[in-house]
């Protein structure tokens, strides 16, 4: 018979439960083994110093998740099927690696304070209603407050019913694809940027793209090589491109609203890093360009955290409609709290405030890096404009000195020809420590 060990406090309640989770949580990690005979239920009572009709019912509340079995004659025992699997038993294999990326924002920056003052307020005053099944296609106090912002702040030409809450960028535009791929009836030829961020092509194709990659010069994506592609949709990056960190320029923003224009083809902008320009304000999005043939993609996976799986699409309406069914046929959309969270957070003026904050921190973060650079390694040369979370170098030896900048505490990969360095991570010391330290060891 099995002996054993349960602890239980009297003035929190519930002892039937307190006991039934004991004996639960014995199983699952292996100290009840299956077959293990229990202590009759009035013998484990008297032990306890319970009533009988107490353990019987923790047994019973067993008996039926599976974890026991009872038997007349024979008393109750573990279940043969219950405890710890042959892969539980097995070492714990190593975590996947994601670690963070060059293009990761400052997490210890996070502005809790003020965000959990949204929260206590959209919990004292939310209305339970509120709290049911919302429009898949996001809360309107968002999409209001969104499209308020992004008219503001992006020159966007977007209103409420444009907008579609997703969990981020990535979701969004699979949605897209997807919408798109069904009226079509099969995979769509969509256009990427090249070099472009290779996390983000399995989900394209998952989605229904066959993709072709376009060349990117100093003026962003080559539109007379996109022309020849014969693409259906093109993803570009205007504000900031990665990994270059190029601007979309004047001319070639024209040149990708008219073959829009002459081809039917749609045009999906990632507003990548815009909040985050330091030399100048950023130029207007796209989308305010041309809001019939552009969908627009935003999230606060830079501004705030990437984990809170926040962003938004903008779309002509009848693609929005399209959008926000298949959102309603994924998953019914996103958590209702957290979207009257960040309504709040932007209506207040706080979300603002924290990219002001951040703006100055980065800039002087940037600045840190490349100066450390042309100090320690003057051969290399830094591309892109003054913005975004990381910088493009390019150097001789990028994988070297990728391997070095990380056992250093930078952020860095290869991408393209060159090498993505994140910033946003580390003090304005702690980087020009860690340049310093790579520069000794070559």
């Amino acid at each position: 018979m099995a002996d054993l060990h349960v602890e239980i406090d009297r003035e929190a309640g519930g002892i039937a439960g307190q006991i039934a989770r004991e004996l639960r949580e014995s199983v699952r990690c292996g100290r009840l083994a299956p077959g293990a005979r229990l202590p009759a239920s009035r013998d484990l009572a008297r032990d306890l110093g319970v009533s009988r009709g107490v353990v019987v019912e923790a047994y019973e509340q067993l008996v039926a998740e599976g974890f026991l079995e009872s038997r007349i004659g024979a008393g109750t025992r573990v279940a043969v099927t219950a405890g710890r699997s042959e892969r539980e038993h097995s070492a714990v294999p190593p975590e996947e690696p994601f670690a963070h990326r060059p293009t990761s924002p400052d997490l210890g920056s996070f502005p809790r304070r003020a965000w959990s003052a949204a929260l206590r307020q959209v919990l004292a005053t939310l209305p339970n209603d509120g709290l049911d099944y919302g429009d898949p296609g996001g809360v309107l106090e968002l999409r209001v407050e969104l499209a308020a912002y992004l008219r503001r702040v992006r020159a966007a030409d977007v209103t409420p019913g444009d907008i579609v809450i997703v969990t981020g960028v990535a979701q969004g535009l699979s949605l897209l694809v997807t919408v798109l791929a069904q009226a079509k009836g099969g995979p769509i030829m969509l256009a990427t940027e090249s070099p472009t961020s290779a996390r983000q092509e399995p989900l394209l194709r998952r989605a229904g793209a066959d993709l072709v990659g376009v060349p990117v010069d100093d003026e962003g994506v080559d539109v007379q090589a996109l022309t020849l592609t014969g693409a259906e949709a093109v993803l570009v990056t205007p504000a900031h491109h990665y990994p270059t960190g190029v601007v979309l320029s004047p001319r070639r923003r024209a040149e990708l609203v008219a073959w829009a224009a002459a081809t039917g083809a749609t045009i999906m902008e990632d507003d990548y890093d815009a909040e985050f320009r330091f030399d100048r304000d950023p130029v207007g999005c796209l989308q305010g360009l041309a809001p019939g043939h552009v969908v627009f993609a935003g999230s606060v996976s830079k501004a705030l955290a990437p984990g809170l799986r926040l962003g938004w699409l903008a779309a002509p309406p009848a693609l929005a409609r399209a959008v926000r069914l298949a959102r309603a046929e994924l998953d019914l959309g996103s958590p209702v709290i957290d979207q009257h969270t960040l309504a709040h957070f932007i209506r207040s003026g706080g979300y603002e405030r924290h990219l002001r904050r951040m703006r100055r921190e980065y800039r002087t973060r940037r600045d840190a890096l490349v100066q450390a650079l042309a100090e320690h390694f003057p051969d290399i040369r830094v591309r892109g404009i003054s913005a975004g979370l990381h910088l493009y170098a390019e150097l001789d030896d990028p994988a070297t000195f990728a391997r070095s900048a990380q056992a250093h505490g930078l952020a860095a990969e290869i991408a393209g020809d060159g090498l993505a360095i994140g910033f946003a991570r580390l003090p304005e010391h702690r980087i020009a420590a860690a340049v310093r330290a790579i520069a000794q060891e070559g």
